[in-house]
This record gives structure tokens, sequence and C-alpha cells, in this order.
């Protein structure tokens, strides 16, 4: 069974009351609810996390070789600062999707810069908490796993493409 690991980084356990007009007003505990859901009707494993620590969120990545196929992950504000995540990030070399509810590149600039976008697969900004989800069916895509039919994109037959 594929297994997925999802954190969150700082501050998002204030989700739902933290700056709604930006970030909405669904809790980090709906979200969580909501990845188990979504990795239940797709077959896979699921462990989710968050901390407020940056030596944290690089320990949980490193332990996670060897028991995860897989990392979603929203650096929350240490996107734009953490070079020890980044490198926790290559050094496992397992494949991670960047998560961000916000549009980061509709927001300040300092928020613009993404330390982990070049070691990540993926980054998908600006969906909200369906963002991890999308997150999800990425992995699952690139690693070209079976699981149980679902609603996605992922299942659809390829078409031939036009020249």
């Amino acid at each position: 069974m594929l297994r997925l690991l999802v954190l969150h980084g700082p501050n998002l356990n204030l989700l739902g009351t933290r700056e709604p007009s930006v970030y909405g007003q669904v809790s980090l505990t709906d979200i969580d609810k909501s990845i188990t859901r979504h990795a239940g009707t797709l077959g896979i494993a699921v462990q989710t996390k968050q901390t407020n620590l940056e030596g944290e969120l690089v320990t949980w990545i490193q332990n996670a070789r060897g028991h995860f196929d897989g990392i979603v992950i929203n650096p929350a504000g240490y996107t734009h600062t953490s070079i020890a995540i980044r490198d926790a990030i290559a050094a496992v070399d397992l494949p991670t999707v960047e998560v961000h509810l916000s549009n980061i590149y509709q927001r300040e600039e300092f928020r613009h810069h993404s330390f982990i976008a070049g070691v990540a697969l993926g980054h998908i900004s600006g969906f909200g908490p369906t963002g991890y989800l999308l997150a999800m069916e990425g992995l699952i895509a690139h690693l070209g796993v079976d699981r149980k039919p679902s609603r996605s994109v992922s299942n659809r037959k390829p078409t031939a493409s036009r020249r």
C-alpha cells in the first residue's frame, strides 16, 4: 500500500481563525480529516503532522525514508527561509509536493521565492485545502501506483496527441 506523509508547517495549527480572508475558515483538524478521507477513497495510507519547529520538520522528513513513498508538505513561512528543509527533502530523495493554501505569487514580494520548489516534484498553491488532495493525486500518478478508482483526472484514458 502506498504511504504518504503530509507535513504542515508553522502557524497552520491556527487555521480557521488566522487571517480567514487569506487562509479561509477551515481548521487544520478539518483539513486533516479531509486528507484522511480522501486517502481512504484512493486506497492509500496517510499520516499527517504539524509543527511550528523547523528542526522537527527536518527530522520528520529525514525519518520518512524507508517508511513513506512520498511527502506532501506545506512548509508555510519556512518556504521562504529554510535551506535546512530544502536540504532534507533533497537528501531523502522521496518525491515531494509543496502545497500552499493561498497563491503565494499574489501576495507580498518576499513570499514569491520558495527554497523548496527547486527540490520538489511539484508545487500547488492557491486552491485552499483542495491543494493537499491534488498533491496526493499527483504523487500517486507520478509513482504509477495501482489503486481504487476515484473521480480524478488521473483515471482518464490518455488521448492521442495532435502535432
